[in-house]
């Protein structure tokens, strides 16, 4: 862990292990976002962690992240410096599920360790395609063996809902975190979910805080944009905009959080970063950053606090727009539906 930086807020998400409340996410470093150069990135993690920001978050289906990962942590320990915790995920392929066993889990989590280049992960967030191919529980029994095994640290969820999750703890499985979407737009985790993390030993860990980068200024006053989009994630988070009340609602949103956001001297995402971390239930929001150049920018969400009258604000407008319908994920279970169409269900093979 890194050396502590007073304005950056932790929590300890599990006994004996803190993260920072901002976790930089990796999926922008995947290659979906544009061209990644990778010796830069690999250079601004030291950045990020020199800042205080000891966490990342990756997966095994990130193409080349997690070698990235593994390749900063590595020159890390060569030159004894403290190591970047890293989040990984488990998500088996949707082709597989039928047949995912202890054999095809160990499979997947050594490779993880070799590309981290670790002999122990610090956290595996287990995602599940379909509930409809019952194998859930036993897989996360197959990662919780690794877990006593000494592979693995610490093992949380993805996606899940809480019915799902409880059947999963009800096996004695210690889910410490869940990963699940998460914004101003998106706030399908407060109906019972973050209720249920709470009362279990979970801890949410919250993506989607920026909305693919819808939730910023650079789209307050701007006109809808038109197919095709830039990227997976505006295709992605334009769905949920359309599931929060459209654009025209999605535009009064900016102009409050603009407001707030002008208020306390901040930028607008800081605003929509801050709302997140002060809901029950809330560990830390991943933040995607391919470079370090909008960092400070990152850590303004540490300080400053949202008060009644920020609240006040924002109310009405989300009393008007309740957002996505459902349980967390569960528009996006749907491979026939408009967001269930935009996944890519078989990386691990590739």
């Amino acid at each position: 862990m890194s050396a502590s930086n007073p304005t950056v807020e932790t929590i300890a998400l599990a006994p004996g292990y803190r993260i920072a409340r901002v976790i930089r996410g990796g999926w922008q470093l995947a290659g979906d976002h544009g061209p990644v150069e990778r010796e830069r990135a690999i250079a601004d993690m030291g950045v990020f962690l020199d800042a205080g920001m000891n966490t990342v978050d990756g997966a095994d289906i990130y193409t080349g992240v997690e070698d990235m990962y593994g390749a900063f942590n590595r020159a890390r320990r060569a030159a004894g410096l403290p190591r970047m915790q890293v989040h990984t995920k488990f998500v088996p392929d949707y082709a597989d599920l039928a047949t995912v066993d202890a054999a095809y889990v160990r499979r997947i989590i050594t490779r993880s360790l070799q590309r981290l280049d670790t002999d122990c992960l610090d956290l595996v967030q287990f995602h599940w395609w379909d509930y409809g191919v019952p194998r859930y529980v036993e897989t996360a029994l197959a990662l919780y063996a690794l877990q006593k095994e000494g592979l693995i640290a610490r093992i949380g969820g993805t996606n899940f809902d809480s019915a799902h999750a409880m059947e999963i703890v009800d096996a004695g499985v210690p889910l410490v975190s869940m990963q699940t979407q998460y914004s101003l737009l998106d706030r399908r985790p407060a109906r019972d979910l973050a209720a249920l993390a709470q009362g279990h030993g979970m801890q949410l860990l919250c993506y989607g805080t920026l909305a693919g980068g819808f939730l910023t200024e650079h789209w307050l006053g701007k006109p809808e944009p038109q197919k095709p989009l830039a990227n997976r994630s505006l295709v992605k988070y334009q769905l949920i905009i359309e599931e929060f009340g459209g654009w025209t609602a999605f535009q009064s949103l900016l102009q409050a959080l603009d407001q707030i956001a002008q208020r306390h001297a901040v930028s607008l995402s800081s605003v929509a970063v801050r709302w997140v971390l002060d809901q029950p239930g809330v560990a830390a929001a991943i933040v995607g950053a391919r470079y370090a150049d909008r960092l400070n920018s990152t850590l303004e969400v540490f300080h400053f606090a949202l008060d009644a009258a920020d609240h006040a604000l924002l109310q009405p407008i989300l009393d008007a727009c309740p957002g996505p319908a459902g349980a967390p994920y569960s528009l996006e279970r749907d491979k026939t539906g408009p967001h269930g169409r935009i996944m890519k269900y078989n990386l691990n093979k590739s």
